[in-house]
């Protein structure tokens, strides 16, 4: 069975036993996390939500991505400006889906 959840702004499809990463969620390497905004189980849709729908999932790390540089240069006014960024992440494996 599938489920499509939503988490940090994004939709994921998941299984059971898959693991991805999400923007960073609270806690520790191990703890569980229930996520109530499932989109759709299996065939059935939500709307938005499915009732009583949750994906119970499990944090494997924190970590973080890979480095993006935002450069910005105005021609013949001698201005540039660079930055960085690195966004939080959280590597999570699916543990449970638990339908409605």
């Amino acid at each position: 069975m599938f489920a499509v959840i939503k988490t940090g702004g994004k939709q994921y499809r998941v299984a059971a036993d898959d693991q991805f990463t999400i923007e960073r969620i609270p806690g520790e390497a191990g703890d569980k996390v229930e996520l109530a905004e499932v989109l759709m189980v299996g065939s059935k849709i939500g709307t938005p939500f499915v009732n009583g729908a949750k994906v119970t999932l499990e944090i494997v790390e924190q970590t973080r991505g890979k480095k993006v540089i935002s450069f910005k240069k105005r021609r013949r006014q001698n201005s540039k400006r660079t930055r960085g960024h690195r966004q939080d992440l959280t590597r999570v494996r699916v543990a449970d889906i638990a339908g409605a």
